[in-house]
This record gives C-alpha cells, sequence and structure tokens, in this order.
C-alpha cells in the first residue's frame, strides 16, 4: 500500500509540472509572426501586436479577443436639423474637392452651397440655346469680265449704204481692200476716219470703204486723225 501512495505522489506531482508548460507553449516570437501575418486585419480591429502576444501566449494560440468598443469619452454627434443637414463650411469643401469637375459643369460655389445645405442635389445649368442660324446670303452676281477682255462689236451703219464699193461691214471693205487701209466714210460730211477714231462706224450715215475709193469718190480725210 505504501509503494502505491508513492507512485500515485508522484504522478500527481509531474501533472501539476506539465501545466505552465502546456498554458505557454508558443514563444513570444512565434506570437509575433502570427501578428505580423496578419497585421493589416489586426491594426483594423484595433489589436495591437503587444496585446496579441500577451494574449496569444496566455491562451496557447487563442484568438484574441475582439477590439473594444469605442471609448465612451468620444464627443457624440447630434443629428443635424432637417433642411440645414450641412454646414457651410462642409459644402464649400464638397465644392472645392471636385472644383475642376464642378467649373466644367458650370456649377458655381455659391449655388452649390446653397443646394448643398438643402440636402438636394445641384444639377449642372442648362446649356444656352444655340442662336438661330443666319440667313444665307444671296448668291453674288458674277463679276463682269475685264473691259480688255470683252468682245467689241463690229460697228454697224446707221443705213444702207448705196454707193460704189461702199459696204455695210468692215470685213467686206477688208476683201476689196485687200492690204490697203479700210476706213468709215462719213457719207453726211464727206470724211473719212481710221479705225482708232471714235467715229470710226459710229455715225449716223457712213459706209466701211477703201481709203482709194474714198478718195476717188471726193471724200477726204480728217485732218485731226494720223495714218495708221
Amino acid at each position: 500500500m505504501r509503494t502505491i501512495a508513492i507512485i500515485c505522489s508522484a504522478v500527481v506531482g509531474v501533472s501539476f509540472l506539465s501545466l505552465p508548460a502546456v498554458a505557454q507553449q508558443k514563444t513570444v516570437k512565434s506570437c509575433q509572426e502570427e501578428w505580423r501575418a496578419n497585421k493589416d486585419a489586426n491594426q483594423a480591429k484595433g489589436i495591437t501586436e503587444k496585446a496579441y502576444v500577451t494574449q496569444c501566449r496566455a491562451a496557447g494560440g487563442a484568438a484574441p479577443a475582439a477590439a473594444p468598443a469605442a471609448s465612451s469619452t468620444a464627443p457624440k454627434t447630434t443629428a443635424a436639423p432637417a433642411g440645414d443637414q450641412k454646414t457651410a463650411k462642409a459644402c464649400r469643401d464638397e465644392w472645392r474637392a471636385n472644383k475642376d469637375a464642378n467649373q466644367a459643369k458650370g456649377i458655381t460655389e455659391k449655388a452649390y452651397v446653397a443646394q448643398c445645405r438643402t440636402g438636394g442635389t445641384v444639377a449642372a445649368p442648362a446649356a444656352p440655346m444655340a442662336p438661330p442660324p443666319a440667313p444665307a446670303k444671296p448668291a453674288a452676281a458674277p463679276a463682269p469680265p475685264p473691259a480688255s477682255t470683252m468682245a467689241k462689236p463690229a460697228p454697224t451703219a446707221q443705213t444702207t449704204p448705196t454707193g460704189a464699193n461702199q459696204y455695210t461691214t468692215e470685213a467686206q471693205a477688208k476683201i476689196r481692200c485687200i492690204s490697203g487701209t479700210v476706213v468709215w466714210a462719213n457719207l453726211n460730211s464727206k470724211i473719212y476716219h481710221f479705225s482708232s477714231h471714235k467715229d470710226y462706224g459710229n455715225t449716223k450715215s457712213g459706209a466701211y470703204m477703201c481709203e482709194t475709193d474714198a478718195t476717188a469718190q471726193g471724200i477726204r480725210a480728217a485732218k485731226n486723225e494720223k495714218h495708221p
């Protein structure tokens, strides 16, 4: 019986000695590595590395408690009364945060703040109406050709010549004259004019003639004209 009692006492003693080892199965280093492996999640929950290591070693790897609730000393926010949900400063800050976009839409800071404080959304101002199209201008009349390029109508006699070797057209007279000079004979004044004169082919009564034929019929050259 005594031997059995001694053996039982030894077993109980060994059990008590092994309890601290079970409670501290993980080292500080292993707990730190666990915390760092989930650093972002732990920081989001408000669990510091030191707190995690302490809990990890004490619980043998059990997950630490959830992040503590927010301190009761934190200032309490009160709901803004209806119709004035945001302050003018908060609305100005919102407008300035998107200044470029608001200016591109034509939303001014003053309009944004006024609408923001009432809780509505700020709509971009309506685009101005495009002006009506201008009436089409009538097509301009084509410019007349330069005077130098306009065909000069062949002068014609006002009356049909009846004398010998007298012609209505210059071309007829040139056929007869061949290389001679064609003149315009004024049948009333009995004076003939050369082609460079203003009366050539333009008097009321006259005919185209060869200069030699005009002279033979008693028609003389104008005194103020130069022979071509």
